[in-house]
Formats: structure tokens, C-alpha cells, sequence
């Protein structure tokens, strides 16, 4: 019976750490011994040719001054002839000697010059010196493994909350573009397989300070190993991971409970509730934008009526699902193919052809349909089917999908009702999933609270911080958070409405919402000014700067608490409790009255 081996861990050393030593002595091992040997034999030779001393006698050079003469002249130093003037016979070796010298450098500097140039060297390099970097690491990072447009968006939103990152990809490409990034922060970052568990490993998947693990590639299957590499060696981390397929979501929920995004899946879902609550659609996707995102527009609903969808791939077949799911005649055009027959399968009606060509848009009948999709993988002929489209009925709801980034202007100029850029809505669900704990749950929770709600919590956005998006910020009530407020919450005397005052200016309120409340693993939206707040509740706010330094000095001031609680202003030095002489207030003797209603 074998044992299998045991994986290092991470204070063994590890093989690649000295693979550029070997590699250097492999590739230079012939011209380094080529040196040695000529250095080797010019001290030698110089010790058994015969000289002359300042006086005339004969006289050989020792080991140590051979040795010595020949460093400075290999090194071509040149002190002169030591220690006395070298005779014919000596300088005639000593020519000889510097020409193989000459001749022993030059093969050796060539052979290292190519050694640096070599592709695998520098790799090997560039291996150790982002391990020591990830090695180095001592603030919480988050492993991404996929460089595209989504892992560009997701990074230069993580750095712009102080959030660290560690970047794998196997374009060398893509890894270049980091050092041009403006990020606050160092971003290591290396070529490497993502789908490779070592990569993984020396990317920081052991690391203590790893607190997550994005899988984000345009390759499912690369996303699936980096996902079950991930659920093996370090079940306890939370993975995000993107897919089209869902048979690989399937695959994926396998191992553990990855968050799995797939875009098209997700598009539906937007969609459905951009049709059927506007004003809930708008606050989603201003909330999952990130801090600094202007509101976006509320958008017009489309009539209700049929939909016409051109092209049956992946996302095709989600959409159309959706639509019908909801109750909505969905016409397909496809041309001829493995998708037209799978949407015949599916009980879909389908017209097959080109839907560019006029005759088909006229078989179609776009005339009295209410909505159109155009989402084919290729971008001109997306467009090409939406200006087609435009010219037969103006009144359309136009959906176009967008598959390159550097398409993007044609896009905007096109101006459509709803757009699917792939890269942009994984980036943005992982952004709500992963940069404040407690907003996806909200995400998830707030359609059910309606479209009315929605248009009044966007309104009271609006009014508290403006049109751009406030800062996300999670607290917890706990001994280690909020020290300050420990006794007060035992008495039940810390309310909503009097926690978010200003220690300041009691009577002001701070520039900031409270969105949602975790009690026990129950989740209370928007809750009541009068809700009394208990130990350990966590609160999801929405605010400015100014206002989280406020509140946070609120949780961890004893005074300042006491302050914003009931009015009464303590000193805070003992010599000023002494002059003062106040009686102190007693916990949960809380003025009531003047509690914002």
C-alpha cells in the first residue's frame, strides 16, 4: 500500500526557487569552466617561466604572485609588472595569456548575454520575484485569475477601495498592461496556467492572507479547475466564478458553493425587471457600478406585445427563456444550422434566415412586434440588425449584445434601450458579491420589496449624497467594532435614528442611509428610525467620507457615544471630570424626545 505525498506546505521551500541557480549552471557550465581553465593554466605557465629579479639573478614567480598578475591582467586592470620587470620569455606568456583571456570573457559574457535573453530563464525570474512579492504580503488580497476586460475593471475598482490583488493570466500581454495601470497599490502579476494548481499556489492560494478567489477567464473550463483547485486546497476561501454553460455551473456547484455568474443567464434577469420594475432596475445597476457612478437613466418600458430575438446561441436561448418564462411570444431568426434546430426543439416559432436581408425582417413581421434583440457573437453584424431594424419600426425596444470592448463607441452612438456587454456585468456582480459583504445580499433581497420602495430609496440617495453613487460600508456592532456602544445596546437604548447623528452637531443628521440590517441571519431593509439595534447586528450604510469617519468615531469614543446618544458633552481627561463635577448619565437614560421621527 503507497502513502500519498503529502503537498508542501508553505514554509518548505520550493523547487522553483532554485530553478534560475540550475538553470544558470547548466547554460553557462561550459563557459565558465572555458574561463577557469585558461585563468588556470596562465597561472600555472607563469609560475614555471623563468624571469630575472632587479639584480640579474634567475628567478620564477610564485603561486600567489601568478595568481595575483594574472587577475589584474585578465580583469585587464593592468598595475604593470609585479614584482619586478618580467623578462622576454614572461611577457611573451603573459600575451598569450591575455589574448585567451580576451578571447574566455568573450564566450562567457556572449553565453550570459543569451541566458538573459532566454525565454525560460526570464520566466523563472519572473516566478521567484513575484512569489517574493506575493510572499511579502500582509494585507487581505483577493487571487484573480483571468486578466481581460473584467479582471481590468474589477482591479481598478478593488484599488480604488484599498482593496489588494494578486493577478494571474496566460497572455503575457495582459500581464504587461499592469505596470501601466494608475493603481494605488502594487498588483503582482504573472503569465502563468491558470488551470495549474502549483500556479495557484505560488499566485498566494495558501497564502493567510488570500480572502478570495475570482475565476474569470473567456475559458469555462479554465474557470472549472481554478474553481475545484480552489474548493480543495482551500475549501473554506469564497470563489466567484464566471461561465456561459450550464453544464460547467453544474460542475462547478460540485465542489463546495461557488458564486457562479453566468452573463447571459443574468441579462435575462435584468431584463425581466427592467420591464417589470423599472425603478428597482435602475437602483440595482447604480448599486453594483461602485462608488462614484452617476445614477443612471430609468429607461423606457417597452409596450407589451411580441419580441423578435436574432440569433439562437447561448445567449439567444437564455433570453428567449427568460422572455417566455414570463409570459412573453418570442419569434427566433436563425439561419439554417444546429441553433434553428434547437429552437425547433424547444417549440420555438422560427424564421430561418439572415435577419439583415429585408425579406426576412418582412416575414418577420417586425411592424407589429414590441421589441427587438440582436445577439450574435459578431458585433458588426449585431449593429447592422439593429439599424435594420430601427428603419422598419422606430417604435422597437432595441437590445443589441456587445462582444469587443473597442467597440464600445459605436454601441453608445447607436443608442439603444438596453445593452449586454458580458465582461462589464460579470465585473459588476462580482463587485457586489465581493466588495461589501452584506450588499449582494441586499441585491438579492430588494426586488421583492417593490418598484415603489426602490423609487423612494433612490430618491433619498439622491437627496442625502446627490446623482453619483456614495460610499458602501459594512459595520458590525460587536466588542472588537464598536466598543463604545457596548453598554448602550445591552440596555437597548441605540436606535437608527439617533446613531446616525453628527458628534459634532447632534442635531444634524450624517450624509448617509443605513440600506439593510443582518439580525440573526434575518435581513431588514431600509429599517424605521424608531428600530432599537442590538449586539452583533450588522449594518450595510450608504454615505460620504465625512460621514463613515463620523459614525466611526461615534462606535469606538466612549464621550462621543454618549454625546450623540443623549446631548450630555463629557470630558474626556480626568482632570476636566474632576473641575466639571457633572453627575454621569446613567445607560439607557436616553432622551426620547428629540429623536429624528
Amino acid at each position: 500500500m503507497t502513502t500519498p505525498a503529502r503537498p508542501p506546505t508553505r514554509g518548505q521551500p520550493d523547487q522553483q526557487s532554485s530553478a534560475a541557480v540550475f538553470l544558470v549552471l547548466r547554460r553557462m557550465r561550459a563557459p565558465l569552466m572555458v574561463l577557469i581553465l585558461v585563468f588556470a593554466v596562465s597561472v600555472f605557465g607563469l609560475t614555471l617561466v623563468p624571469g630575472e629579479d632587479r639584480a640579474g639573478r634567475p628567478d620564477r614567480l610564485g603561486f600567489f604572485d601568478a595568481f595575483y598578475v594574472m587577475s589584474y591582467t585578465a580583469t585587464t586592470i593592468g598595475f604593470g609588472e609585479l614584482p619586478h620587470p618580467f623578462s622576454d620569455a614572461q611577457r611573451l606568456w603573459v600575451v598569450i595569456c591575455i589574448y585567451s583571456t580576451v578571447v574566455a570573457w568573450a564566450y562567457a559574457i556572449g553565453a550570459l548575454l543569451t541566458l538573459l535573453q532566454d525565454r525560460a530563464f526570464r520566466q523563472v525570474l519572473a516566478v521567484q520575484h513575484f512569489e517574493r512579492k506575493v510572499g511579502r504580503l500582509r494585507e487581505p488580497f483577493l487571487l484573480v485569475a483571468g486578466y481581460g476586460q473584467t479582471g481590468e475593471l474589477l482591479a481598478r475598482s478593488f484599488d480604488a477601495l484599498g482593496r489588494r490583488l494578486v493577478v494571474l493570466d496566460s497572455a503575457s500581454e495582459r500581464i504587461d498592461t499592469l505596470d501601466q495601470g494608475a493603481f494605488r497599490g502594487d498588483v503582482p502579476g504573472l503569465t502563468a496556467d491558470v488551470r495549474s494548481p502549483r500556479s495557484l499556489r505560488i499566485a498566494g492560494l495558501e497564502h493567510p492572507c488570500c480572502e478570495g478567489v475570482l475565476a474569470i477567464t473567456d475559458d469555462d473550463e479554465a474557470n472549472l479547475a481554478v474553481t475545484m483547485a480552489a474548493a480543495l486546497l482551500r475549501p473554506e476561501l469564497p470563489v466567484l466564478a464566471r461561465t456561459v454553460s450550464a453544464a460547467v455551473a453544474h460542475r462547478m456547484h460540485a465542489f463546495g458553493t461557488p458564486t457562479v455568474v453566468n452573463p447571459f443567464d443574468r441579462f435575462g434577469e435584468h431584463l425581466l425587471l427592467a420591464l417589470r420594475a423599472p425603478s428597482s432596475f435602475q437602483l440595482l445597476t447604480w448599486l453594483e457600478a461602485g462608488p462614484g457612478a452617476e445614477l443612471p437613466d430609468v429607461g423606457r418600458r417597452p409596450r407589451r406585445g411580441r419580441w423578435v430575438v436574432c440569433g439562437y446561441g447561448r445567449f439567444g436561448r437564455a433570453l428567449t427563456a427568460d422572455l417566455r418564462g414570463a409570459g412573453v411570444d418570442v419569434t427566433v431568426v436563425e439561419p439554417p444550422g444546429p441553433a434553428q434546430e434547437q429552437a425547433v426543439r424547444d417549440g420555438v416559432r422560427v424564421v430561418v434566415g439572415d435577419g439583415s436581408e429585408p425579406a426576412v425582417l418582412a416575414q418577420v413581421g417586425l411592424d407589429s412586434a414590441v421589441g427587438f434583440v440582436s445577439g450574435t457573437q459578431d458585433d458588426t453584424t449585431n449593429l447592422s440588425l439593429v439599424a435594420a431594424a430601427r428603419r422598419v419600426n422606430p417604435r422597437l425596444f432595441l437590445i443589441a449584445r456587445q462582444n469587443q470592448p473597442e467597440d464600445a463607441p459605436l454601441f453608445t452612438a447607436m443608442d439603444l434601450d438596453a445593452l449586454l456587454v458580458p465582461t462589464d456585468l460579470v465585473a459588476h456582480e462580482a463587485y457586489a458579491h465581493l466588495s461589501t459583504p452584506l450588499l449582494w445580499r441586499f441585491l438579492q433581497e430588494m426586488p421583492a420589496q417593490g418598484d415603489e420602495w426602490a423609487a423612494g430609496l433612490v430618491a433619498d440617495l439622491v437627496d442625502c449624497c446627490g446623482e453619483h453613487l456614495p460610499a458602501l460600508w459594512k459595520v458590525r456592532l460587536t466588542e472588537a467594532e464598536a466598543p463604545a456602544l457596548q453598554p448602550w445596546l445591552a440596555a437597548g437604548a441605540v436606535r437608527v435614528g439617533q446613531l446616525l447623528r453628527h458628534p459634532e452637531a447632534r442635531e444634524q443628521r450624517l450624509r448617509a442611509r443605513l440600506l439593510m440590517v443582518l439580525r440573526d441571519g434575518r435581513s431588514l431593509l431600509t429599517p424605521d428610525p424608531e428600530l432599537v439595534l442590538a449586539p452583533d447586528d450588522e449594518l450595510l450604510l450608504a454615505g460620504d467620507r465625512d460621514a463613515r469617519w463620523a459614525l466611526g468615531t461615534t462606535l469606538v469614543v466612549d464621550a462621543t457615544a454618549e454625546h450623540v446618544l443623549t446631548g450630555e458633552r463629557r470630558p474626556v481627561g480626568w482632570l476636566w471630570r474632576r473641575l466639571s463635577r457633572r453627575p454621569a448619565v446613567q445607560v439607557g437614560d436616553v432622551d426620547r424626545a428629540d429623536a429624528p421621527r
